[in-house]
Formats: C-alpha cells, sequence, structure tokens
C-alpha cells in the first residue's frame, strides 16, 4: 500500500503564494469537499470537511495562475503531519495533502 489522496472540492480562499530562492513556488490553499447522507428518520445531512494543500514548483506556479476561490479542483497527492512552535512556543500540528497532480474542473 502507498500513501495516496484525492480530493474533489472547491477552494475556499485564494491560494498563498510563496517565492523561494532559485525561483521556485510554494502554493498554499484550503480545499473543502462535501458529503451528503440521510439519516434513518430521512432528515438530510450535509457536512463538509476542509484539507490543507501544498503545492511546489510547475504545480504551484498552476495553481498561481488559473486557481482562485470558489474553483473546483481535483487533486492527488500524500498526505503529510508536520509539526512547529508557533511565537508563543505551543507546538502545533498540521495534517496536509501534499499534491503531485491538479485537475482544473470548473470554468
Amino acid at each position: 500500500m502507498k500513501n495516496s489522496v484525492q480530493l474533489i472540492g472547491h477552494v475556499g480562499q485564494d491560494p498563498e503564494i510563496k517565492h523561494l530562492e532559485g525561483g521556485k513556488k510554494l502554493a498554499h490553499l484550503t480545499l473543502a469537499t462535501n458529503e451528503v447522507y440521510y439519516r434513518e428518520n430521512g432528515d438530510k445531512v450535509e457536512k463538509t470537511e476542509w484539507h490543507k494543500v501544498t503545492a511546489w514548483g510547475k504545480t504551484a506556479e498552476i495553481i498561481e495562475r488559473f486557481v482562485t476561490k470558489g474553483k473546483e479542483v481535483a487533486v492527488e497527492g500524500k498526505l503529510t503531519h508536520r509539526s512547529y512552535d508557533d511565537k508563543d512556543g505551543n507546538k502545533r500540528f498540521i495534517t496536509e495533502v501534499v499534491v503531485n497532480e491538479l485537475l482544473l474542473l470548473s470554468k
């Protein structure tokens, strides 16, 4: 088995693009996925999950040019976990999808 994630959803806000040394780019965005199901009594339940997504290099360049808030996209990548210390010295944990492939689905 391998670490592989596929998501189709809508971008929650305009992507954040960082320009790194050597001209490399890094893109951060949030992706909303929706699930709809019905309870036993027939009530409809809609659930939205938010995912942190990161892309590097050429994929980040495509995101910078074509992806904006509300666009529907499909991503494939791997799930990663990392931690950092915030400005108050508290340890914070992040789970995110690092994109290998991106499909632009909406116009």
